[in-house]
């Protein structure tokens, strides 16, 4: 696996999603007016933001330096898992569906993998991958939920009442 040309394709790929999330969002504004969508919406923008600044951290650190690639992945992972499990407090609290709330324990599962491999890599060991490959399979099944996550949000609640 060439690492540095993953993390490229993968860092361009979400920083590319995250562009037709802000257009899709843009499209529809009435999204921003409830608290309640506001807050997925932005869950979706982190799902493809965070993962878009992780590969640019393994850019930067590569193989020679993991340690830089490592803290940001334990700081961003950190901030990922924390931001999932507000948004999924904020859904429990109002009646959110379960649908969302699997999905976010699993966001928040694979941020919290991602952590641990940053600050144990030996444990990527036991699968018989680098670490940096270990994670470069966690983002991979991370931003397939933030797929997941979008489909389920445009199919469902953001779409409007008419088109129900």
């Amino acid at each position: 696996m060439d690492v540095s040309t993953f993390y490229a394709l993968f860092s361009a790929t979400c920083f590319t999603l995250v562009g037709l999330w802000w257009n899709v969002v843009q499209s529809h504004p009435e999204w921003l007016r409830v608290p309640a969508r506001r807050r997925v919406v932005g869950g979706i923008y982190l799902s493809f933001l965070l993962p878009a600044l992780m590969g640019l951290f393994a850019q930067v650190g590569g193989v020679e330096q993991p340690g830089i690639w490592r803290t940001g992945f334990v700081v961003v992972a950190v901030v990922g898992s924390a931001s999932t499990l507000r948004l999924l407090s904020r859904e429990r609290a109002e009646g959110g569906g379960d649908d969302l709330r699997w999905r976010g324990l699993g966001v928040a599962v694979l941020y919290a993998l991602i952590a641990v491999v940053g600050v144990a890599p030996e444990i990527a060991d036991v699968v018989n991958l680098r670490p940096i490959q270990a994670e470069a399979l966690l983002l991979i099944l991370l931003v397939v939920l933030a797929h997941s996550l979008v489909w389920r949000f445009m199919a469902g609640e953001g779409r409007s009442a008419e088109s129900r």
